[in-house]
């Protein structure tokens, strides 16, 4: 049976994603340690000495069909973070895009912006997706504001959804984009990325 979705690469003028390898070790090391990453008490990201096993954790996904994990590249080729397909469904054709992470030197720029045009054209206009996800913590306001840009809408919230390393419950906060909606989003995201930057 075909897997669904199949790796892939993706590449835009601010970003290039590729899928994740373990050669992609020591990059994302560097990446995470721009601005200690892994002591955000309120997302998920792997310290140095833990990356090897979150590589294989997503490869191990992605070996069950479960998520399509991705090294996210900058405009100068250096490895910036990491973002996924999670959460597949292929007879519903929705997917979530998450477990996302960038080097705070990549953060508010282009970058992320245009990994979210790459990941939604590609769900919307290959895969054929009815629905993107995306979900975040609801007291991540900095992630919360950044899908909101994209055009995402609020779903809900899911109130003590999971619980978190230190013990603490997170409500997570739902979002997503449609089928229908995708043109006009795309077009909002087009002009996010071409409009004059101040210098």
């Amino acid at each position: 049976m075909q897997r669904w979705p199949e790796p892939v690469e993706l590449a835009g003028p601010h970003v290039r994603l590729l899928p994740l390898h373990e050669s992609h070790q020591d990059g994302l090391c560097e990446a995470a340690r721009d601005g200690e990453l892994w002591k955000l008490w309120y997302t998920a990201v792997p310290s140095p000495e833990g990356m090897a096993a979150e590589i294989q954790r997503r490869l191990a996904l992605q070996a069950s069909g479960s998520m399509l994990p991705f090294t996210v590249l900058d405009a100068e080729g250096r490895i910036a973070g990491m973002t996924t397909y999670m959460h597949l469904d292929a007879v519903h054709r929705r997917v979530e895009i998450g477990s996302t992470w960038y080097a705070r030197s990549a953060q508010r720029t282009p970058l992320n912006t245009n990994a979210k045009r790459l990941l939604l054209g590609h769900a919307f206009e290959q895969l054929q997706c009815i629905a993107v996800e995306f979900r975040t913590h609801r007291l991540n306001t900095q992630s919360r504001r950044a899908i909101e840009r994209l055009g995402a809408q609020l779903d809900g919230v899911l109130r003590a959804h999971q619980r978190l390393a230190d013990g603490s419950l997170r409500d997570t906060a739902v979002y997503s984009i449609t089928a229908a909606e995708w043109p006009a989003v795309r077009n909002h995201l087009d002009w996010q990325l071409n409009k004059p930057r101040s210098a």
